[in-house]
């Protein structure tokens, strides 16, 4: 119970800092087309920084009620094996893929949002049981304080949204003192507009793994072709091979190494 405490602690700072940015918490609508929803609240860097300075502390606190405990070990130590080759087969991705060895990160192997600039590892573990892709998102955590530090260091005043009247909705304020903003905005929520002809596929590395969208246009203002790639229902899809050989009490602990959502398999 102590480690749950623990978790959901810092779970709860996490939510609390989404939250205050975007006004959601576990499904934030924070990023638009053209940028942003809206800038960060004020004395927002203040709180991520004080996060920041205990986060690490925690998590050594995470590795020694978890880690050292023999009876997690001998739990998790050898069950739900699954080899780097089919790992790839299934198509895993994330934490699953690389606790089979496979060094792959969407952040490092196609950058994108400015990744490319920053410095991080990718852990990996080679034994492909629960115990390596649990040691992989401990390792994670800590890559993540560094990434996030060194964007905190990077955040500088400026613009949010680009200056895209045709596609960007306008300002609150602009709206309450301009006609044509007022107007803009209700094309582009009424109408929406025109993309050009073709496809696209964009996959992000999500806390799960592999996130894709892949977008078809005709060249109108709405989609002829949408399919959203789930990490969680593809890393599902290989408990079977996973689950061969083990007892029925195994199956919760590989199914927790996924770390899968249901409401994202369930669609």
């Amino acid at each position: 119970m102590t480690v749950f405490f623990y978790c959901f602690r810092e779970r709860e700072k996490i939510l609390n800092l989404i939250e205050a940015a975007s006004g959601g918490r576990l499904t934030p609508s924070y990023f638009r087309i053209g940028g942003l929803m809206m800038d960060l609240p004020a004395g927002f860097e203040r709180r991520v920084k004080q996060f920041q300075d205990g986060f690490l502390k925690s998590v050594d606190e995470f590795h020694t009620l978890l880690t050292g405990n023999r009876i997690f070990q001998k739990r998790t130590q050898g069950v739900g094996v699954i080899s780097a080759e089919d790992a790839i087969d299934w198509g895993l991705s994330g934490p699953c893929l690389r606790g089979s060895g496979i060094d792959l990160d969407i952040r490092r192997a196609n950058p994108y949002t400015g990744y490319e600039k920053y410095d991080f590892e990718v852990p990996t573990e080679s034994d492909g049981d629960v115990w390596a892709r649990y040691i992989v998102r401990m390792r994670e955590m800590k890559e993540s304080h560094k990434i996030v530090t060194q964007a905190l260091a990077r955040l500088k005043p400026g613009p949010v949204k680009a200056d895209a009247p045709k596609v960007v909705l306008p300002d609150r304020e602009a709206m309450k003192r301009h006609m044509d903003a007022l107007i803009h905005h209700f094309l582009i929520v009424a109408e929406g507009f025109d993309v050009p002809a073709g496809e696209v596929y964009m996959p992000i590395e999500a806390s799960k793994g592999e996130l894709g969208v892949y977008v078809r246009s005709d060249g109108g203002p709405k989609p002829s072709r949408v399919h959203f790639r789930g990490p969680s229902f593809v890393n599902l899809s290989a408990l079977p091979q996973m689950a061969e050989g083990a007892m029925i009490a195994d199956i919760v602990a590989i199914i927790g190494s996924l770390d899968i959502v249901l409401g994202e398999i369930d669609r």
